[in-house]
């Protein structure tokens, strides 16, 4: 099996990369921008066939949500367009995709854990772009699931929990907000389940349709929690504050909730998912070290 990771220089990408050891039976090829453009179509599809590529786990995305509304046709390109090129590259030999989502397809005003089958309703050119990239998967033809999941952090690349520990170690005090609430997902973990599932080493395939699921670490927080638990794991000696959404405006608006569902992916691959301060304390041991 021949697997093209897109979008490798991120930090989903990066934590395969380093997985890669760990899977003998598949060669794994790495490709960002420069080198690899989703948005070009026709040097995506020359790329797949002459590098006989069979599968792909599709991490490119564009995910700076608040600079994404003013950049709405570079979201669009990446994170919708891409999409629908990798679909189509892939119809030309019959091969396989594992496309990342997000929990932002969702508007956040539910009170318990998101469903697959939940409605959906973006409240933002990010959340929407990342949504006509589902439907391209979910409406193709092709051998694909899409995974959603929801405040990825990892020892590489720019995220809140290396920003939270570098700014407690400049600052005696930080306010974070509060009232979001979800569930931060190590990299790690996901790279390891979407590593596991295309393999099959849970023997269940990767079927038509672009099946749907959900993926974050297990458990609840605020970004106010995630935060104490940084400087706790971090030994930084830092306070938090708890503040309100409305004490921190934003450019694009996020959802309040949007804590996933789990218990589909768990079953059908018979995985087992960390918990997320367990997941967080192997992170911040990393990064320190």
């Amino acid at each position: 099996m021949r697997v093209l990771i897109t979008g490798s220089n991120g930090q989903l990408g990066s934590e395969i990369k380093e997985l890669e050891n760990n899977y003998n039976k598949v060669d794994l090829i790495f490709k960002d921008l420069p080198e690899l453009d989703i948005c070009n179509f026709e040097a995506l599809e020359t790329f797949i066939i002459d590098h006989k590529i069979n599968s792909v786990i599709n991490c490119a995305a564009y995910t700076a949500v608040d600079k994404a509304e003013e950049d709405a046709e570079i979201a669009e390109r990446v994170n919708s367009i891409g999409v629908s090129n990798l679909v189509n590259a892939l119809k030309k030999v019959d091969g396989k995709l594992i496309h990342i989502s997000t929990d932002y397809v969702f508007d956040g005003d539910h009170f318990s854990p998101y469903k697959e089958s939940d409605l959906v309703s973006p409240i933002g050119v990010y959340g929407e772009t990342k949504r006509a990239g589902e439907l391209s998967v979910i409406n193709s033809d092709i051998d694909s699931i899409v995974i959603r999941t929801s405040w990825l952090y990892s020892s590489y690349g720019n995220n809140f929990v290396k920003t939270m520990l570098r700014l407690g170690n400049e600052k005696e005090n930080l306010g974070v907000i509060l009232d979001q609430v979800g569930t931060p997902t190590y990299a790690r973990d996901l790279a390891k389940t979407c590593l596991e599932i295309l393999t099959g080493v849970n023997s269940v395939k990767i079927s038509k349709n672009g099946n749907l699921y959900h993926y974050s670490n297990e458990g609840v927080a605020s970004w106010y929690d995630f935060a104490i638990a940084i400087m706790e794991l971090g030994n930084v000696n830092c306070k938090v504050n708890p503040i309100q959404t409305k004490d921190y405006p934003t450019l694009a608006k996020r959802p309040h909730y949007s804590v996933l569902n789990k218990s589909k992916i768990k079953t059908d691959f018979k995985i087992e998912i960390p918990y997320w301060r367990d997941s967080l304390k192997d992170c911040i041991e990393k990064i320190k070290n």
